[in-house]
């Protein structure tokens, strides 16, 4: 799987790799991949002002998600992720991760989420806030 990055991913954060992130195969556990995504999701949308339940005027689901492996990361490893949007479409959008370890400039992972708005008061889905439009598209 190839998932193509855009060049510029305005956000990083640094998480490392607990214990409960290992797997029996000794390295991080896809499941908790997907959780680091998740917190770096949240430092992302906060960044802009945003919240998971609140982009603008609508809440988020996560409707697809995709992830390329490119190496094992460990129990302590420090690990960036950059985080930055891709598509912005009527109801969705596309946001990216580069997940690298910098103590030997390691590419981990990549992945490729997409959002959908959400009405959670409403239980029904949302045309993309244009706060949130706004923000993403500068």
């Amino acid at each position: 799987m190839r998932i193509e990055l855009p060049e510029h991913l305005p956000f990083a954060t640094e998480l490392s790799v607990r214990i409960t992130d290992v797997n029996y195969g000794g390295h991080l556990g896809n499941d908790a991949l997907v959780s680091l995504l998740h917190e770096a999701r949240v430092g992302f949308l906060a960044h802009y002002g945003f919240s998971e339940g609140d982009c603008g005027g609508a809440g988020i689901v996560i409707s697809e998600l995709e992830v390329a492996y490119r190496a094992e990361a460990f129990h302590g490893d420090a690990l960036t992720i950059a985080v930055g949007a891709g598509t912005i479409g009527r109801s969705r959008a596309e946001l990216f991760y580069r997940v690298e370890r910098p103590a030997d400039a390691r590419e981990v992972a990549r992945a490729r989420t997409t959002i959908a708005f959400f009405d959670y008061t409403a239980r029904r889905p949302r045309r993309t806030p244009e706060p949130f439009r706004e923000a993403l598209s500068t």
